[in-house]
């Protein structure tokens, strides 16, 4: 596998965006377990998008003005609820029984970030074929491999985020004004990725 490849997977991973929000958000607000978790929905989360490049889905919501924005703005929508959600503390910041949240919930949320957002589609038919040579006698194979190597460096890196954030957790749940600041920060955050989904063109 490039090198090339490698260093400019890991710049686009951990570039700040939904997936790492969401892993910083639950690894603050639960913890090192939930953080894993929260890393592990980003991850699968970007399965469909691989999936939709490698089959040339990707290129229907390229051309589909209809198709692109009625999953964008079903992305922007989503995104505007977890804002609300975390701002009334029932979303990634909410502390009480914290550890009893159900892994399935912190993954269902993770996931539809990730799957509502159309441009991770075109991104992936735009940015996997680069890497794979003109003459390549599988190229569906190579598309896969390069997919698997960027999916265990996305989970890595977000993970590495979210211990990050667990390991401030302590100095952060016990203050009441210091976790304010963080749910409207965090709600901003989710606002303002919306904001960028909804003027996000083809």
């Amino acid at each position: 596998m490039s090198p090339e490849f490698l260093i400019t997977a890991l710049i686009i991973v951990a570039s700040p965006g939904t997936g790492v929000l969401y892993t910083l958000a639950y690894g603050l607000a639960r913890g090192r377990r939930a953080a894993v978790i929260a890393a592990f929905a980003g991850t699968l989360g970007i399965v469909p998008h691989i999936a939709a490049a490698i089959a040339g889905l990707a290129a229907l919501l390229h051309a589909s003005a209809v198709a692109f924005e009625a999953v964008k703005y079903a992305g922007v929508a989503y995104l505007l609820w977890m804002a609300w959600q975390t701002l009334k503390e029932s979303g990634a910041l909410a502390v009480d029984a914290a550890e009893d949240l159900p892994a399935r919930r912190i993954i269902v949320r993770g996931v539809l970030i990730n799957l509502l957002n159309p441009k991770l589609s075109i991104f992936f038919l735009a940015f996997l074929p680069q890497f794979v040579a003109a003459g390549e006698p599988h190229p569906v194979a190579r598309m896969l491999e390069l997919s698997g190597a960027f999916m265990a460096m996305t989970f890595a890196v977000f993970v590495l985020y979210g211990f990050a954030a667990a390991a401030a957790r302590t100095y952060v749940v016990g203050r009441p004004s210091v976790m304010a600041w963080l749910r409207r920060s965090f709600a901003a955050a989710f606002v303002a990725l919306g904001a960028r989904l909804a003027l996000a063109e083809r």
